[in-house]
């Protein structure tokens, strides 16, 4: 089961982290964007190369003390077909380098569509004979606030490829109570939500007791993370809003079970820009970014 997988690769580590590569031209050093541009110009492709450059550069530096990566598409989609090439070997080369992908796609859809979806990011596409990965990544961020029409799709998927999806249950934005604290009965929509992902892993548990069906549940609201832990036993949590959202090592330790399992925990501005806060040389930017991820490291243990 994946996230068997993902659970083995930070028990390897000992790091229960995942570095978010959401890469703005503005995060890239200067040095890499002016080689980029004098081969290719002020160009969409020359911006895609540098960021696909940027983004090899912090995985060569943390692929042996971080257990994965979450690529967001949407940082890769606003390059064009250029940057959309550059989120597929971002993930190839991470994969190459051992480390476990999640896409955060959050896509949201029912039916083909989503069947599509989940072709795409988890699957195989067969073309003639060949069933090739178009994308190859671990495990998907999806929304389901379209019900088990949107999920049912992805389920079939996940267990033929050994893949996982993370559905978004209590997000990391200031917003998200305006409609995930409602109440439906004696229940808030978001609690609602995360038993419907107990629901949908039932039938792909793993060894760890832990479904294929994980749970976005942000760190900003740590309160809610030690609620949905309770109520959520068999449901591996990703949590986003540590670091630059104010997300803290306290609040995001509620979100592990008794034996310090169960979540992996999200950093992306925090890592990919540690060089321009930290008083290094931009050449050392992936430097910044190890010692970043090993300050995370070191931040969210002790508070376990």
């Amino acid at each position: 089961m994946s996230l068997d997988r993902l659970i083995e690769k930070i028990k390897e580590t000992e790091n229960p982290s995942v570095v978010g590569l959401d890469p703005k031209l503005d995060y890239v050093p200067t040095f890499i964007k002016e080689k980029a541009f004098e081969k290719d110009g002020m160009t969409l492709k020359a911006a895609a190369k540098a960021i696909l450059t940027f983004n090899k550069g912090i995985i060569d530096a943390i692929c042996d003390v971080v257990p994965a990566i979450k690529p967001q598409a949407a940082y890769y989609e606003m390059y064009g077909y250029h940057g959309v090439k550059t989120l597929y070997k971002t993930i190839q080369y991470a994969k190459e380098k051992g480390m476990f992908v999640m896409t955060d796609g959050k896509r949201n859809d029912i039916g083909a569509t989503m069947e599509a979806y989940a072709t795409a990011h988890l699957g195989t596409t067969l073309v003639g004979e060949e069933s090739i990965d178009a994308f190859g990544a671990d495990a998907l961020t999806v929304n389901g606030y379209l019900g088990t029409d949107g999920i049912a799709p992805l389920l079939k998927i996940c267990k033929e490829k050994d893949k996982g999806i993370f559905v978004l249950v209590k997000t990391s934005n200031q917003s998200s109570g305006e409609l995930q604290d409602l109440k439906i009965g004696d229940k808030t929509v978001y609690e609602v939500m995360g038993d419907m992902c107990e629901k949908w892993g039932a039938e792909d548990m793993g060894k760890y007791g832990y479904s294929g069906v994980g749970a976005v549940v942000g760190a900003t609201y740590p309160e809610q993370l030690e609620e949905m832990r309770a109520k959520l036993p068999h449901t591996f949590f990703l949590v986003p809003g540590y670091g630059a959202q104010g997300g803290g090592a306290a609040g995001v330790a509620k979100a592990f079970d008794k034996n310090g399992m169960g979540a992996i925990v999200n950093s992306s501005r925090a890592v990919m820009c540690a060089y321009q806060k930290g008083g290094y040389d931009e050449k050392d930017y992936a430097l910044a970014a190890l010692n970043e991820v090993l300050r995370m490291k070191k931040d969210i243990t002790d508070a376990l």
